[in-house]
């Protein structure tokens, strides 16, 4: 079975995920007029909360909502993703993530516009946003299966099965291993059921209890791994430069893939990137249709601020750690320790427990927030009321992420992101036109105001 997961991921992961995702994107970029570009000043000056509207309809407000994406994307994905990126595609996968992110910043402007545009009601009679939602009010009924896709794949790829498994390297690598208490798989168990349940008793209290959770823990959390990574980069700051021409040169060599192949490259960064900042795959609509907001448009603004955050950002100096400290050419680890090594190569008797810390809160709070995508996947499927029994399979799939190898793991997520980004990239060309129509009303509007 396990063989079966890694080869589909590997094969749906090829050309056509490229051509649907980075092509996707790129002419998404073309027809807004290049706005991620353009606006992104207008952008950050919307997350100070001036134009937040309390009575508009929803749940959170778009700061918490970003909050809450940004909780789901920063996290294991920049610290495991881009180790894992680096093992495979070597450097340059990196650059192939950065274009990916430019890209990825007009999706996510589309696709979050449209959440607000077309929300639904679920069975409960609940304003409900995202991908399904989306295909249902603005494409139509006969288009309803797209939405099923969507949902299908959500359940399945929306489990913490990644964190899970990351989480648990972490743990035994730095405190247990050291401390001679690592008993292998008996370890493995013990820790799996310790997490679910932690992420029982926040998950059981709904979106508000997450939200709230999130914007409190992810600020802080991302300011702490910032301050790390930033003092590694200055103690190395000579060797920057090179290390930057290092990932564009790479980018169109493939030197460091197994028999050079840019094209290998090329994928490992945008399957790394899709992991990541999850731009096209469907689920940060999901949170954004939950915001407080009248305004499609600025929703969209506000939510294309989390690529640019996640991949050019925070992907870029976990990177450049695993770069300077030279860890990637002596070692054989992979995912989280391979980032493990670096912060303990460049901080020695720290580095290990800061990183730990700061995956230990990224784990956690992207399992809060991914809960509640694979509650509404579930819930749209088998009806609002029957949603809470999504939970506890949810919670049960986190033991069976600690327990199962890397590999497996990262393919069945991978597997079912790429089914879901197609339902959600066909709505959001076919639906293009209507944001590109409300975008030039809105700055029309901003304009005279």
């Amino acid at each position: 079975m396990g063989e079966l997961i890694i080869s589909f991921a590997n094969w749906i992961w090829g050309t056509p995920m490229l051509v649907l995702l980075m092509g996707g994107g790129l002419i998404l970029l073309v027809h807004s007029g290049f706005v991620p570009f353009r606006k992104i000043g207008h952008a950050i000056g919307l997350l100070s909360g001036k134009y937040d509207d309390d009575l508009a309809p929803g749940q959170i407000t778009s700061f918490q909502a970003l909050s809450s994406a940004i909780a789901a994307t920063v996290g294991l994905g920049n610290i495991s993703g881009v180790a894992i990126a680096i093992n495979m595609g070597g450097p340059g996968a990196i650059f192939w993530m950065w274009v990916s992110a430019f890209v990825g910043m007009a999706t996510k402007f589309y696709t979050c516009s449209l959440a607000i545009m077309y929300r639904g009601k679920d069975s409960e009679g609940q304003i409900q946003g995202g991908p399904m939602y989306v295909i249902q009010e603005g494409m139509g009924k006969k288009w309803k299966f797209l939405s099923v896709i969507f949902c299908g794949a959500g359940v399945l790829g929306l489990l913490a099965i990644f964190q899970a498994n990351q989480l648990t390297a972490v743990l035994r690598t730095v405190i247990l291993e050291p401390a001679g208490l690592d008993e292998g798989q008996k370890t493995r168990w013990i820790i799996g059921i310790t997490m679910m349940i932690l992420v029982a008793i926040v998950i059981l209290g709904g979106i508000k209890r997450i939200a709230g959770v999130a914007s409190k823990m992810v600020p802080f959390m991302v300011a702490l791994y910032f301050v790390t990574v930033l003092i590694i980069v200055f103690k190395n700051l000579g060797a920057v430069p090179d290390m930057l021409v290092k990932i564009v040169t790479d980018a169109f060599t493939g030197e460091a893939v197994a028999g050079g192949a840019v094209g290998a490259v090329i994928i490992t960064g945008a399957r790394r990137a899709a992991f990541s900042n999850e731009a096209g795959i469907g689920t940060a609509p999901m949170v954004h249709g939950a915001s407080k907001n009248n305004e499609p448009i600025r929703e969209g603004l506000i939510a294309m601020l989390g690529p640019f955050i996640d991949t050019i950002v925070v992907c870029t100096l976990t990177a450049l750690v695993i770069m300077l400290t030279g860890v990637w050419k002596v070692t054989d680890n992979d995912g989280v320790r391979l980032t493990l090594a670096a912060f303990d190569t460049a901080l020695p008797s720290i580095g290990r427990y800061l990183l730990m810390i700061a995956v230990l809160v990224f784990a956690l709070s992207t399992m809060f927030t991914y809960s509640y995508y694979g509650h509404k996947c579930f819930g749209y499927l088998f009806g609002a009321k029957r949603a809470d029994y999504y939970n506890y399979f949810y919670l049960i799939t986190i033991v069976a992420g600690a327990v199962t190898s890397l590999e497996v793991v990262i393919s069945l997520v991978d597997g079912m992101y790429a089914i879901m980004a197609v339902p959600t990239m066909i709505s959001t060309f076919y639906l293009a036109p209507k944001v590109k129509a409300a975008a030039k009303d809105y700055f029309q509007r901003m304009k005279n105001a």
